[in-house]
């Protein structure tokens, strides 16, 4: 890999109205609007040179990237590594709840319900593109959610992750050339060996 593309989703039924979704079972599609940004997506993109498409395994990924690549021949792969955070009993309930939760407890304590702590979250997209920086193909273009997009571009400016972070534009697209998505990912690598909130 020489160059990767990051960029989340297009707005959701679910993102629109603010609420989790971590349970990539659990149908959430794009609303009108993040159509519209998908589309705006591939306009975009449209003269870049794409080699390989990676997503979540969540619907609202897949469609991100099916409309703006639609009429292209551009490689895919699902990466559940890339998978939103699995928020336990604060799935499918208001963002402004489990951002409270997260901010009242540390890194290493996983969301109540079967969720996810932000350590376990970090490990695993960590593992994610390390996979990725392996691959052979030049160009990866990366439809995933706010925080694996948010966290390595942070990274990449030598913030550590944070309980709450701002928002990812939706559909827009964020370019990391390989050396500096590796120094992020290693700076993640040493916040996961000793995690703590700045």
């Amino acid at each position: 890999m020489q160059r990767i593309l990051l960029t989340r989703h297009g707005e959701s039924e679910f993102s629109s109205r603010a609420l989790t979704n971590g349970d990539p079972s659990v149908a959430c599609g794009l609303t009108a609007t993040g159509r519209a940004q998908a589309r705006r997506l591939g306009e975009l993109l449209a003269d870049t040179e794409l080699d390989l498409c990676v997503t979540s395994e969540f619907e609202r990924t897949r469609e991100t990237a099916d409309i703006a690549l639609a009429g292209r021949d551009v490689a895919r792969l699902v990466l559940p590594g890339l998978n939103d955070i699995r928020f336990g009993t604060f799935e499918g309930g208001p963002l402004s709840a489990y951002r409270a939760w997260a901010r009242a407890h540390g890194p290493e304590e996983s969301a109540p319900g079967g969720g996810e702590s932000r350590v376990e979250t970090v490990r695993r997209y960590v593992d994610a593109y390390r996979g990725l920086l392996a691959r052979s193909e030049r160009t990866i273009l990366v439809v995933a959610h706010g925080l694996p997009v948010r966290y390595v571009v942070d990274a990449a400016a030598g913030r550590a992750p944070a309980p709450a972070v701002a928002q990812v534009p939706y559909a827009d697209p964020f370019t990391l050339q390989r050396d500096d998505l590796s120094v992020a990912v290693t700076r993640l690598e040493a916040w996961v060996l000793a995690p703590g909130w700045t």
